[in-house]
């Protein structure tokens, strides 16, 4: 049991350390909200890419790749989405605030904290590029119909809007092009190699640190009643429903872990933008962003510890 505990804190413990290290540099002024917006555009548009393409260049596709677990991915977080969106119609009375609910009850921080876990584990990303390609375009495409159909405002993004956000962005083209790369077996000269390398390298440290820099703290969390009903959602709900599911299916060790992430971790930040940018309530959604993410720390170890007590991971 204490070897279970140990494991599972070795998992967990360092991801989150390193968050708090960016929270402690910002409160001490030597990070301020400047460096923590560029930190997130290089990890967005470069680094995050970087490993991606890396990794998925780095191992055979073609024998890699898995419908079943794709599928599961991209089942479940549809069925998540749809759920709740029908769910909170019913019981959410304000409409001021549904879009930015549903949005922060079911999307997780999949490529930061996702990729995180499982290198910190694996010391590789594994099958993290599969959660996302099953995941992350879903992820993009539910948020904007339900911000759009949710709005407080009139505006809202057209399809054709939508369509561009996801085919131009980083992280999806990054998967695809590693993807074609690793079908082909095509190799880059070592100069390059190394360079896509070295950007491999910082995406996991600056982003922890550039989302603990981020956090507000406990004066953040505002509308503390659907705060801790999307909260309670995000990390525990989904998991309790649908990791069992994943067990059933057979699915074991990284692959579990990557579902476990996908399921349980905690808002993503980018959701205070989209909800912000589309006339919903961004502090709803940054109150979700907090509290998830200092419950996660507690969540996902508990849950990881389960797992690996009953000898699924």
């Amino acid at each position: 049991m204490l070897d279970n505990l140990i494991y599972s804190l070795n998992a967990t413990a360092p991801v989150f350390l390193v968050m708090l290290a960016g929270y402690i540099l910002r409160q001490t002024g030597w990070v301020n909200e400047n460096f923590v917006n560029v930190a997130n555009k290089i990890n967005f548009r470069l680094t995050l890419p970087a490993l991606l393409l890396q990794d998925l260049m780095a191992c055979d596709i073609r024998k890699v790749f898995d419908v079943k677990f794709v599928l599961y991915c991209a089942i479940v977080t549809s069925i998540c989405f749809w759920g709740i969106w029908g769910l909170s119609r019913l019981f959410v009375k304000h409409k001021s605030i549904r879009g930015a609910f549903v949005q922060a009850s079911f999307r997780g921080s999949v490529a930061v904290l996702g990729i995180a876990m499982i290198v910190n584990i694996y010391g590789e990303a594994s099958l993290m590029p599969l959660v996302l390609i099953g995941a992350v375009p879903l992820y993009n495409i539910y948020s904007v119909i339900v911000l759009m159909m949710e709005s407080n405002e009139e505006k809202g993004k057209s399809a054709k809007d939508v369509a561009k956000g996801i085919f131009t962005n980083p992280i999806i083209l990054a998967i695809a092009a590693g993807m074609i790369l690793s079908i082909f077996h095509v190799k880059f000269p070592t100069m390059v190699a190394n360079t896509i390398g070295n950007f491999a390298k910082m995406a996991t440290p600056l982003a922890l640190l550039a989302l603990g820099a981020g956090f507000e703290g406990a004066s953040a969390i505002a509308k503390l009643k659907p705060t801790i009903v999307a909260s309670s959602i995000k990390l525990l709900i989904q998991p309790v429903l649908f990791l069992p599911f994943a067990v059933w299916l057979g699915f074991r060790d990284a692959e579990l872990l990557a579902i476990l992430i996908m399921l349980g971790s905690p808002t993503t930040p980018s959701c205070y933008i989209m909800a912000k940018n589309m006339g919903n309530d961004g502090v709803l959604t940054s109150s979700i962003v907090v509290l998830t993410t200092v419950m996660s720390a507690f969540t996902i170890t508990g849950l990881l510890f389960v797992l690996k007590t009953m000898g699924f991971v």
